[in-house]
């Protein structure tokens, strides 16, 4: 089966490069490419992508809300959201996932560590970058327990 890949970035040029890496793999097609939100959010549903490799920062509307309204959108309910970021900061990652992303990653990783994200996110698996996890982690471990008494005992 091919991974029909939508990717959603404002700067031409890394669309241009993630397109020839994906084009180039056997299980993989870049089926459209979006400038922005809206036009990710429209082009996820007229092309039929299984992914969506979104990112963040983009004019009109942003990779944020662009995932939310794929996410809202029954028709495409079976359509992933791969995150690729250069803000790995605790909070986005925490609005991505709210809006439904279920990949998580910085524009830094490693060519081949985005198409096996890419792979793992299409087959229905989650996914963050280790900066991102160790975000969540450090945030989580600040927190008290649940049922924890802030009052002292004694």
């Amino acid at each position: 089966m091919t991974i029909r890949v939508l990717l959603a970035d404002d700067q031409a040029l890394l669309r241009g490069t993630f397109k020839l890496l994906i084009d180039a793999q056997p299980d993989m097609e870049v089926v459209a490419e979006a400038s922005n939100g809206r036009e990710a959010a429209q082009l996820a549903r007229s092309e039929r992508a299984d992914l969506v490799v979104m990112d963040i920062r983009m004019p009109e509307v942003d990779g944020i809300e662009a995932t939310r309204l794929i996410g809202q959108d029954e028709d495409m309910a079976g359509v992933k959201v791969l995150v690729l970021t250069t803000f790995e900061e605790d909070e986005l990652v925490i609005e991505a996932l709210r809006a439904g992303a279920s990949g998580f990653l910085g524009k830094g990783v490693e060519p081949a560590q985005l198409l096996d994200a890419v792979r793992l996110v299409a087959a229905g698996e989650a996914l963050l970058s280790p900066a991102a996890t160790k975000g969540l982690i450090t945030r989580v471990l600040a927190q008290p327990p649940p049922g924890a008494s802030s009052t002292p005992i004694g």
